[in-house]
């Protein structure tokens, strides 16, 4: 079995991450970030989300396609949400500010059977690193940002320097 026939099979997705990856690549200012992307630089793991940086002026026509492919769109302050009913795939959109620049250094990668743009791997560093600070995120989701980080300064040491010294500790 493909990965991409094992991901589809258990978050129950089928078509959905190549659909909204067409959508996001009609648009072009996007790119994946967070646990997808950074499973395109390191050993993968399993995740049951997608979250991509889309440039906010692209925002209407991103919900608009998605509700056409049957997909329940929700916004949020910073972002937009998507789901298609039976699916476990969460879908989302981040507008946040600092993600801006993200799609402009996006490289091709590929995952689970598509080639697509995914954040570099340097933005995804600065964007775990600022996920794991931030106070107001539940702390699984700052766990899993600590393990992110842990797994790209494994695989690539010369990140080592730029994580905070809590987690340098527990690689040394």
């Amino acid at each position: 079995m493909t990965a991409a026939k094992a991901f589809a099979s258990i978050s129950g997705s089928g078509d959905d991450l190549p659909q909204v990856v067409a959508v996001c690549e009609a648009v072009r200012d996007y790119c994946p970030i967070g646990g997808l992307a950074i499973n395109c630089h390191v050993e993968p793991v399993h995740t049951m989300d997608a979250d991509f940086a889309l440039a906010a002026a692209h925002l209407d026509t991103v919900r608009e396609r998605l509700r056409a492919l049957g997909f329940r769109v929700e916004e949020h302050p910073h972002s937009l949400n998507a789901l298609r009913p039976g699916s476990e795939l969460h879908i989302r959109f981040t507008t946040d500010e600092r993600d801006a620049e993200f799609p402009a250094r996006a490289e091709w990668r590929e995952t689970l059977g598509l080639r697509l743009r995914v954040a570099s791997l340097a933005d995804l560093v600065q964007a775990k690193i600022r996920a794991w600070s931030d106070p107001q995120r539940r702390l699984s989701k700052r766990k899993q940002d600590e393990l992110d980080l842990i797994r790209v300064a494994e695989k690539c040491p010369a990140f080592l320097p730029q994580l905070p010294e809590a987690i340098r500790r527990q690689l040394t």
